[in-house]
């Protein structure tokens, strides 16, 4: 059991780091809202918490009252090789924290994942996590970070789409997934688990992701609602169903790692 770190989200520091210089031209009435609307006081109820790593996954689930059904929980290897578990992403959030439970659960907490922007502020999460900040200058160090991730001894898990679902063609579904994983498991040796998240967000979610694209907005809004999706889901119930492991031998010079990468996100679908 890890050593509780307890923690209190500070919006305003948050928004001065992002903003720089700039942010002493947001309103506080901006602010304030802005606090409300990602319920803030719920989330920094749980944090004071200070739950790490596998615990604060497991206990962050059990904090919403979010039932999860898993299928398939016997596909999980346990010959003592490393291995890449790659899953759709349809929440943003609830998910990434899901699987850091049912992953870190069944092998020890040797479980490593890219975190987004939103998970980067969260102690809890940082004994699982890589935090990638896609904004700032460390994105020029995410290859030397993938790579370093991929031949470490942690098991990976991995997001390739990047970003959430959306509705795309009239279904909720993840954009096209990156190749990475494809290349660096076979460089790495890694067969790929793959694993179908199925759930979705709000109707206003998906809203906003439209309007957002119509209006030619640039900024990822979307994403900013994820902290109030996640308080919106409390009591869903969601299902994980795990596939068999394919073998990185699969991935033959018959598909480039782009088409096996989509041939892989099919297959998830399909679970």
């Amino acid at each position: 059991m890890s050593e509780r770190q307890p923690q209190v989200l500070d919006i305003e520091q948050i928004i001065k780091a992002k903003a720089g210089s700039k942010a002493k031209y947001i309103p506080r009435f901006v602010i304030n809202w802005f606090k409300k609307f990602m319920h803030l006081d719920f989330i920094n109820t749980y944090l004071k918490e200070g739950y790490m790593g596998v615990e604060f996954c497991e206990n962050c689930v059990k904090y919403l009252k979010v039932n999860i059904e898993i299928e398939g929980l016997e596909n999980l290897p346990k010959d003592g090789r490393k291995y890449t578990f790659v899953s759709n992403h349809p929440l943003g959030a609830i998910d990434g924290v899901t699987m850091g439970w049912i992953l870190g659960r069944e092998y020890d907490g040797n479980i490593k994942y890219l975190m987004n922007e939103l998970l980067m502020n969260l102690k809890g999460m940082a004994p699982l996590g890589i935090p990638i900040n896609k904004l700032g200058g460390q994105s020029r160090n995410l290859p030397r970070l993938i790579d370093d991730l991929f031949m470490s001894d942690s098991q990976v898990l991995m997001f390739p789409s990047g970003k959430c679902s959306r509705i795309i063609d009239g279904k909720i579904q993840d954009p096209p997934w990156g190749k990475a994983f494809i290349t660096k498991s076979i460089k790495s040796g890694r067969d790929v688990v793959p694993i179908h998240f199925i759930g979705r967000n709000s109707d206003r979610f998906y809203s906003l992701d439209k309007w957002t694209k119509r209006l030619g907005i640039k900024m990822n809004l979307p994403m900013l609602t994820l902290p109030s999706e996640m308080y919106r889901s409390q009591g869903s119930t969601y299902r994980v169903v795990i596939g068999k492991p394919i073998s990185c031998g699969t991935f033959d010079k018959s598909k480039t790692h782009a088409e096996w990468a989509e041939e892989i996100r099919r297959k998830v679908y399909e679970l």
